[in-house]
């Protein structure tokens, strides 16, 4: 007689869109949507390209949810934990992300692909970017970043535009009264060319990245405010909670500083 063992699952907290994420054993199970075979296309491209900063690929489970390897370590979930807001570990997310982009960059996604729509670049888009850095979506190990997760946003973009979502979280590019004490005490300007030079960023996309910003805050507002009013769920939570005054906050901000911050970058 064979005795089956059902494991627990454990619901993972943190994210701000998808429900249902559970962890079970040492993998994550999570809702399929239209665009998770394009994504699980996305991330065996990563593995057999050697990224290791990114989940692996399962497959489905009895309920056809996704099944991706759990990564071990440790998200930074509010309050911030200091070692999140570090120097140190601004630069490797640069280079981490120097990593996924240069991997990315060789893929060729199947002539079905489906990916989620959001904000973008006018550009032609480069690669499949995430789209979502922030920092619930990075696992740190001993402090520093080392993978990331939830690709549920990836979709054709340009590495500038990747990187200028990422820096408004991690910069962060945001008016100080939506950031936790430990982030007002950041030097903006001097973080943005930190993550710039880490990454490798060319002189061009240094002069375009705040200007871009500026253009990703406007769409942003509209692309989340569409999808609060047509999907729903985590969208309209976030849009209740006041995400698009805190966009316009931050866009208002930039306005503000954007010279002295672009001093820092060329």
């Amino acid at each position: 007689m064979f005795v089956v063992t059902l494991q627990e699952e454990i619901p993972l907290v943190g994210g701000d869109v998808t429900d249902g994420v559970v962890r079970v054993g040492d993998t994550v199970r999570r809702p399929v949507r239209a665009s998770t075979h394009s994504v699980h296309a996305l991330l065996r491209h990563l593995e057999a390209a050697g990224f290791d900063g990114a989940p692996r690929v399962v497959g489905l489970d009895e309920r056809d949810r996704e099944i991706l390897t759990y990564v071990e370590g440790d998200s930074a979930l509010r309050p911030l934990p200091a070692y999140a807001l570090t120097d140190e570990s601004l630069a490797a997310l640069a280079r981490l992300m120097r990593s996924f982009h240069d991997a990315s960059a060789s893929f060729v996604p199947p002539p079905d692909a489906v990916w989620e729509a959001g904000s973008n670049d006018d550009a032609s888009p480069e690669l499949i970017g995430h789209c979502d850095v922030n920092l619930d979506n990075v696992i740190f190990r001993d402090g520093l970043p080392a993978a990331l997760i939830d690709f549920d946003m990836a979709r054709p973009t340009t590495r500038l535009f990747d990187i200028v979502t990422t820096l408004r979280h991690w910069a962060p590019i945001a008016d100080p009264l939506d950031l936790e004490p430990l982030q007002r005490r950041l030097d903006i300007g001097p973080r943005l060319r930190l993550f710039c030079d880490a990454y490798g960023l060319t002189p061009r996309d240094r002069r375009h990245l705040l200007d871009l910003a500026r253009l990703r805050f406007d769409r942003s507002y509209h692309a989340m405010r569409n999808n609060a009013l047509t999907i729903g769920g985590g969208w309209a939570r976030m849009w209740a909670g006041g995400a698009g005054t805190r966009i316009r906050r931050a866009s208002a901000w930039l306005e503000t500083h954007q010279d002295e911050l672009h001093e820092h970058l060329i």
